[in-house]
């Protein structure tokens, strides 16, 4: 391993250890492509933590725009995951377009408004995490990957739902409200109510229809599951961990608002070996 893809893996280690995880039961030579998809997702995730004004964080996303728009090496030149993207899209012949749309969902990232609906939420999350597991299955596979286009957006929705959920005491703190308006409005709440104090009267309702949403698209998930074949395994490991997750913030309730979910880490390694190793039966 070369000192680039060793500084992007450690990336992924430090930052997202549960996409860490799954990749290691990919094939070695599938490995560093993901690990490239899964440190940009980090990359561009990890902005808003490091800008006080949205402008800077515009200015980033637009310097990945570009870089991406020029898809060469010449154009990453220095930044090590930008580098390994480059390389892996060339690889792969990963969508451009995939990874614009990214970009553009993740602006909602950079500001304080809050998400207008559910049927906004969805499309966030498809187009984030619904939209690396997609590029993660074709990395491993590209003739059996859009089969399964419909069943990674599912994921995608389940996961991205119970991150934000897990996330919540960090954008309760600066003022951020993933949660959709129409679901505060019909727990008799609203983003400004949420975000402040102790989340007002509604906080619990608006937890249970947030973690039922999240429960929803993976049991659609799961009904499909089962079809996936063994080379895709590794792009949808992740999920395999959400019911967990989603236990976890049932038992927490409001404790949720003020403290991160976890699960155990030997519960973890446990989950992904199983299904790594069984699929979803």
């Amino acid at each position: 391993m070369d000192n680039h893809a060793g500084i992007v893996m450690e990336a992924v280690r430090a930052s997202d250890r549960d996409r860490y995880l799954s990749a290691l039961y990919a094939p070695e030579e599938k490995r560093s492509a993901l690990f490239a998809l899964y440190a940009f997702n980090a990359e561009i995730a990890g902005v808003r933590d490091r800008i006080r004004e949205a402008l800077p964080g515009e200015v980033r996303l637009q310097w990945w725009r570009d870089v991406l728009n020029a898809g060469t090496k010449q154009a990453a030149a220095g930044h090590p995951v930008a580098e390994a993207l480059v390389e892996a899209l060339a690889n792969h012949h990963l969508p451009q377009a995939a990874f614009q749309n990214y970009l553009e969902a993740r602006t909602f990232d950079l500001y304080d408004d809050p998400m207008p609906s559910r049927n906004d939420l969805e499309g966030y999350c498809g187009e984030t995490a619904g939209a690396i597991i997609q590029l993660a299955a074709m990395v491993l596979d590209s003739e059996a990957a859009p089969e399964f286009s419909d069943l990674a957006g599912h994921a995608g929705c389940a996961q991205a739902v119970t991150g934000l959920l897990r996330l919540l005491p960090l954008h309760r703190a600066r003022g951020q409200c993933f949660v959709p308006r129409d679901i505060l409005v019909a727990v008799g709440s609203s983003p400004e109510e949420f975000v402040a104090g102790d989340g007002g009267q509604g906080a619990q309702g608006a937890l249970a229809a947030m973690i039922a949403l999240a429960a929803e698209h993976l049991a659609t998930f799961e009904k499909g599951a089962h079809k996936l074949p063994a080379a895709l395994r590794p792009a949808f490991l992740p999920i395999a961990l959400t019911g967990a997750y989603l236990n976890r913030l049932r038992r927490m309730g409001k404790e949720a608002l003020t403290v991160p979910a976890d699960i155990a880490t030997w519960k973890r390694h446990a989950i992904l070996f199983r299904y790594a190793a069984r699929g979803w039966k």
